[in-house]
């Protein structure tokens, strides 16, 4: 089955091998940057749409979740996300005039046991509803695996078809503060024996769709689990997010727009952030 055919029927796909060891070893570089300046900051930290998640683990103390927007100052990772196989990997499905409104990356560094992302669909995050539309057809998401993915060391878990279902109630609580947990599958009438997890190496890039319920566990492995994560849309069909193909031309990033930060035009300054 080809990658398009299982993304629509059910709901996620994995593309192989699209960047090779080389690239693999750039972006990998560019993770280490980035969580080097992170690491710099005390709390959590944002200038603009750039913003830095640091959080409190239990075991290691002081660590980077996540960095949103860093593209804005890492030429490397600008780089990539308006590669041209990220578009002929999405274009199918949503078309050549993109907009994205998601360039993240996720760090699981090992021995963060408190590092998961709860069950969820993406849909939940598109605010104000009346920015974002026709979700089921005009938004892809993508990541691609710097480091093997396993379940060991907290690979994605998704439930296969879930994206036909639609938008469903949403789980309480922030998504980053709470656990994998199968009865949250259960709460919403959902089969959690369905699940399976996203086996990924270096490389490779996985697709989903915004209503695909997905998560992600711990990291009980030695070694980190990276995922540059990227989310594109039909442009027409979006009043936010940085442009990042027209007509399949990438474009690069100029003055920051409105994404999600709702303060971007009056307190665009750098600042530290309260998470709680």
């Amino acid at each position: 089955m080809d990658y398009l055919t299982h993304y629509r029927e059910f709901g996620y796909a994995v593309v192989k091998g699209v960047f090779d060891p080389s690239e693999v070893a750039e972006l990998a570089a560019a993770f280490d940057r980035v969580y080097a300046a992170a690491m710099a900051h005390h709390a959590s930290f944002r200038h603009g749409n750039v913003f830095f998640r640091i959080a409190q683990d239990r075991h290691l103390g002081r660590i980077a979740r996540m960095v949103q927007w860093p593209s804005y100052f890492d030429a490397v990772l600008a780089r990539y996300r308006t590669d041209r196989r990220m578009h002929d990997i999405v274009a199918p499905l949503i078309g050549s005039d993109l907009k994205q409104i998601i360039n993240q990356m996720h760090w699981k560094p090992p021995g963060a046991h408190q590092v998961e992302f709860g069950y969820h669909q993406d849909s939940r995050f598109r605010r104000p509803r009346t920015a974002y539309r026709a979700p089921a057809t005009s938004y892809v998401q993508t990541g691609i695996a710097i480091d093997a993915h396993r379940p060991e060391n907290g690979a994605m878990t998704v439930l296969p078809g879930s994206h036909k279902l639609g938008e469903l109630p949403a789980i309480e609580g922030a998504v980053m503060a709470r656990s994998l947990a199968a009865q949250d599958l259960i709460d919403l009438g959902l089969d959690p024996t369905g699940v399976v997890d996203l086996s990924l190496e270096p490389g490779d890039v996985a697709l989903w769709h915004l209503h695909t319920v997905h998560g992600s566990g711990p990291n009980h492995a030695a070694g980190d689990r990276r995922f540059y994560l990227n989310g594109y849309v039909t442009a027409p069909n979006c009043d936010r997010g940085e442009w990042a193909f027209r007509g399949g031309v990438p474009c690069p990033l100029g003055e920051p727009v409105l994404v999600h930060y709702e303060d971007l035009h009056t307190r665009p300054e750098p600042h530290y952030v309260d998470n709680t």
